[in-house]
């Protein structure tokens, strides 16, 4: 079993990443998906963070 883990800060971008890899394990048995957003405020501005963690078969 292995785990990939996504990082961005546009969900979008997030998006496109995971589907990248996606394409790339595409023979593989994926187990889950974990998704997940997270927000902070720095000085006046609000800042996203998502995240992604596949885990499959290799």
């Amino acid at each position: 079993m292995k785990v990939k883990v996504f990082d961005e800060s546009h969900e979008k971008l997030l998006e496109n990443k995971v589907n990248e890899f996606l394409l790339t394990i595409k023979d593989k048995d994926i187990v889950d998906i974990k998704y997940e957003v997270s927000t902070c405020i720095f000085s006046d501005e609000q800042i996203y963070c998502f995240s992604a963690m596949i885990i499959y078969i290799e």
